[in-house]
């Protein structure tokens, strides 16, 4: 099964958080007993949702950016203008 295929199953939500304008959920999809974490940034409406193994999952939801980063699951960022302080 695809990982778009296994996103698009109906979701338990296990726990959520926000802050700072970011939710991030923890869910569970039951048909193929799969953990995923999923981040709604409301200031760029910005989402996000990666598989993690159900060991990671604490970790992955407690921290989602540096988790992804690790896995190379997020996008280069796009280069910008350079910042002069």
């Amino acid at each position: 099964m695809h990982t778009a295929d296994i996103i698009t199953a109906a979701p338990l939500e296990l726990d959520r958080r926000e802050g700072d304008g970011i939710t991030v959920s923890l869910l569970w999809r039951e048909a193929p007993n799969v953990v995923s974490v999923a981040v709604f940034d409301e200031r760029t409406s910005e989402d996000l949702e990666f598989v993690v193994p159900a060991d990671c999952a604490l970790d992955a939801f407690r921290h989602p950016y540096a988790y992804a980063a690790r896995q190379g699951l997020l996008a280069e960022p796009a280069q910008g203008e350079p910042v002069y302080a």
